[in-house]
């Protein structure tokens, strides 16, 4: 794929890597991730003060209307650097307000940097299925009251409010019947378990006891949750492959560099063909992995485009159901590849560092546990692969072929 980047976007791209090479060094986060809090309010205020908790929203709540591409360029260079701080989790709760188009008031406060968000989605039995809702939201006179556990809610601790989603109506795994919720995280009724993961990132579980909201509270419309649920799961895990992919690439120079300085029988390991053949299958991997995620990105931008131009009346529905398939194809394939890769990439880089790459000491540590990490949050491998198959057209592209 031929593509550049604006301008812009490498200046912002270039911003966010003389912070992260300057105030947050490796020993830097191992600091906040062993702190009580596990992220850093000082660390997130240079986030805000850099624009980026502004970046993807709308210039009327305050932000600067970027896109899934301008999103991929930030959340590379956070990858590239382990930033822990709940940035991911918030735009990923964004994502839903944007798409609700309602709850203004929110959205300007995440621009400006004063409210993270958290999205409290899947359950015990759900795994990868997160139309697998049995979270119950009934009607409380004007409002809904709201019962049922959320687990590994990503920054669910550190977040103003949560997005949540419930069951209004149907069967448990059913798309129809779903509603999705911006709950306080302070309501009376919620309680949370905060843990730290294996990739030092912060997740608590949210227990939703009798918690009342107002209908004000409901994102989009009451049992029509799904469109954006999913929309915003792909949004999600587009910005989860620009993360891995970013992570990929440092731990891929820093086994190069390893390679050129450990020495064996008198010369750099780096000069034996076996561990060069090793390291162009790593970067194979990686090239492979950053295609589908570009590509990815791209879908996504158009998908947000489509959607804003139907919003206002400019664009018919056929063409924007095409943009739909199209995003999901996409994203489904940037998942599986990157998942994939960062497989492939981690287990290698691991394996060349030697026993050293499993110290906690050591960067390919932390790098492998992240990638690690995202395989398996919105969908791993096999989820988005068995999801590609089933989207409409793919036998018939086979047979074609």
């Amino acid at each position: 794929m031929d593509f550049n980047f604006k301008e812009e976007q490498l200046q912002l791209a270039d911003a966010l890597k003389r912070w992260i090479a300057r105030d947050y060094t490796f020993e830097a986060r191992r600091a906040i991730v062993g702190s009580p809090a596990g992220v850093s309010e000082a660390a997130w205020a240079t986030l805000a003060e850099l624009g980026l908790t502004a970046l993807p929203l709308p210039e009327a709540q305050g932000g600067f209307d970027g896109d899934a591409v301008d999103m991929f360029v930030v959340m590379q260079e956070l990858g590239r650097g382990l930033v822990v701080e709940p940035y991911f989790a918030t735009m990923f709760g964004a994502e839903f307000l944007r798409r609700g188009r309602a709850h203004e008031a929110l959205l300007e406060r995440v621009a400006a940097g004063d409210l993270k968000l958290a999205c409290a989605l899947g359950e015990r039995q759900s795994r990868h299925d997160l139309r697998d809702i049995a979270m119950r939201a009934t009607r409380d006179g004007a409002g809904w009251r709201l019962d049922g556990e959320k687990k590994v809610v990503l920054h669910g601790a550190q977040a103003g409010v949560l997005i949540v989603s419930a069951r209004t109506a149907g069967a448990q795994r059913d798309e129809d019947g779903i509603t999705l919720f911006a709950v306080p995280a302070d309501a009376a009724g919620v309680a949370m378990r905060d843990v730290r993961m294996l990739d030092g990132q912060r997740a608590a579980d949210v227990l939703l006891r009798d918690v009342t909201v107002g209908a004000d509270a409901v994102i989009g419309a009451v049992d029509e949750g799904w469109t954006i649920l999913e929309a915003a799961a792909d949004h999600g895990a587009g910005l989860l492959c620009a993360e891995a992919l970013g992570a990929m690439d440092a731990l891929f120079g820093a086994t190069l560099d390893y390679l050129k300085t450990r020495q064996q029988f008198g010369v750099p390991i780096g000069k034996f063909q076996a561990l060069q053949h090793r390291m162009a299958d790593m970067y194979v991997h990686l090239e492979q992995a950053r295609s589908m995620a570009l590509l990815a990105a791209v879908r996504l931008a158009a998908e947000q485009q489509a959607a804003g131009h139907q919003a206002a009346g400019h664009q018919a529905d056929d063409a924007r159901t095409g943009s739909v398939a199209e995003r999901r194809r996409a994203v489904a394939a940037a998942k599986y590849r990157v998942g994939q890769a960062a497989r492939f990439v981690g287990q290698q880089a691991i394996q060349l560092h030697g026993g050293m790459g499993v110290t906690d000491e050591l960067p390919a540590s932390h790098y492998f546990k992240r990638l690690s990490t995202i395989e398996l949050t919105l969908g791993d491998c096999d989820h988005h692969l068995a999801r590609f198959i089933a989207q409409p057209g793919f036998y018939d592209d086979e047979e074609a072929a």
